[in-house]
This record gives structure tokens, C-alpha cells and sequence, in this order.
């Protein structure tokens, strides 16, 4: 955790959720995340706990007890604090991180460092806006085409993926 930051100077891409979906290959929750203003999709597989929170908010399913997500939503809004925004900021070792930004009465910005899937569904409750910084888009598009040139080096055929994402 970054404690107050100062601003960072990254290209954006603001996405939304364009699909949740299961992975038919490996049956693992993906959130298929789509640019507002572009045609560009990231896809991004997340634990099932995490789906289902942000499975929850998507449908507005209200719970008896505050879930996780909901008491850190209750958390920073009883401490003053405004979400920003939510950034999936990068992706090394087939591992994506995020990054929530707050802000407090002050002007002053705290960044949290946080998994994508806690953020979308902490974006999701607070009515937050998700971006996704443009070199992750690069590093997964680089790493999606090295995958498949190495399966297409092996004898097993590759299953087609369903056309979800309008």
C-alpha cells in the first residue's frame, strides 16, 4: 500500500465488464473486461469466491450480512474516503495486479494495492469506473499470441471458445 500518492501519468483505457464467464477448457470463472470507447477485450480469470462477488453485484442480489466487499465498501465511506478509480495495472507472470484510488476530504490520494477481481467488484458496489493501463493490453495480446504459437506446435487441437462478447 502506497499510503497517499501522487498522481500517475499512465495510458488509460476505461473498460467495463462485458462477460463472466467459465473458461470451457479449464472450467475457472474468466471476467472478460471490454473497452468503452474501443473493440478491445482482456479477459482475466479469477477464483470463484471472487466471481460470485462480483456475480452478486452485477445481478444486485442483496445479502442478510454485509459480504467482504460490502464491509470494505462501508469502510471507506464511513472514513471520508471517495473511490476514484480502479486500474489493472499490469500483468507479469500471468499474474495481473490492480491498484484502488482513493480520496479523502484532504484531496489527498491513497493507492491501494489490490487483486483485479477484489477491485472490479469493490468498483462494482461504489459505482466506480475501471481502466485498464494500455501496456496490459500489450503484454496480454504478446502473451495470448506466444501461447498460441506453442500449441500450434503441439499435436493436441485447441477448443474454440464461444462467441460471448458482443
Amino acid at each position: 500500500m502506497e499510503k497517499f500518492a501522487k498522481n500517475h501519468f499512465f495510458m488509460l483505457v476505461e473498460v467495463k465488464i462485458g462477460a463472466l464467464i467459465m473458461d470451457p477448457n479449464t472450467n475457472t470463472p474468466i471476467v472478460v473486461l471490454k473497452g468503452i470507447d474501443t473493440e478491445t477485450i482482456l479477459p482475466i480469470w479469477v477464483g470463484a469466491f471472487e466471481a460470485n462477488a462480483i456475480a452478486i453485484e452485477i445481478e444486485k442480489i442483496a445479502s442478510q450480512r454485509p459480504l467482504t466487499h460490502d464491509l470494505l465498501k462501508n469502510f471507506i465511506l464511513e472514513t471520508g474516503f471517495t473511490l476514484l478509480k480502479v486500474v489493472i495495472s499490469d500483468l507479469r507472470n500471468n499474474t495481473f495486479y490492480a491498484m484502488i484510488e482513493l480520496v479523502n476530504d484532504k484531496k489527498e490520494i491513497m493507492v491501494l494495492d489490490s487483486r483485479p477481481s477484489d477491485a472490479i467488484a469493490l468498483a462494482l458496489r461504489l459505482n466506480g469506473a475501471i481502466f485498464v493501463e494500455q501496456k496490459v493490453f500489450d503484454v496480454s495480446t504478446e502473451t495470448a499470441h506466444s501461447e498460441a504459437d506453442s500449441r500450434e506446435k503441439t499435436v493436441s487441437p485447441v477448443e474454440e471458445w464461444p462467441d460471448l462478447i458482443s
